[in-house]
């Protein structure tokens, strides 16, 4: 469910109030009793955090090369940048 925020017209009370999408605006303001609560266009506090997630997965340009040095991405990459595979003559070793 959204957290939106409201203000109260008459006394200048900022809240903030959980509820569903469907569900009806507030309107009387729980410090003055006035019913002149507006609801507040504001940005979503959402943050993609924790070891789950890319820290470039979100970030365009320049911002994705966060260790430095050239964008092998947008370089493309090169045969002598790929490992040794068995049909091209690279050794194999089982374990037994």
């Amino acid at each position: 469910m959204p957290i939106y925020e409201y203000q109260c017209q008459a006394c200048g009370k900022e809240l903030e109030a959980l509820q569903k999408i469907s569900d009806e605006p507030l309107l009387d303001c729980p410090a003055c009793g006035e019913a002149s609560l507006k609801k507040k266009v504001s940005a979503a506090a959402f943050r993609l955090k924790g070891g789950g997630w890319y820290e470039t997965d979100f970030k365009t340009g320049n911002k994705k090369n966060l260790a430095g040095g050239s964008d092998s991405a947008s370089s493309g990459s090169t045969a002598s940048d790929k490992p040794a595979s068995a049909a091209s003559g690279g050794s194999k070793t089982s374990p037994t």
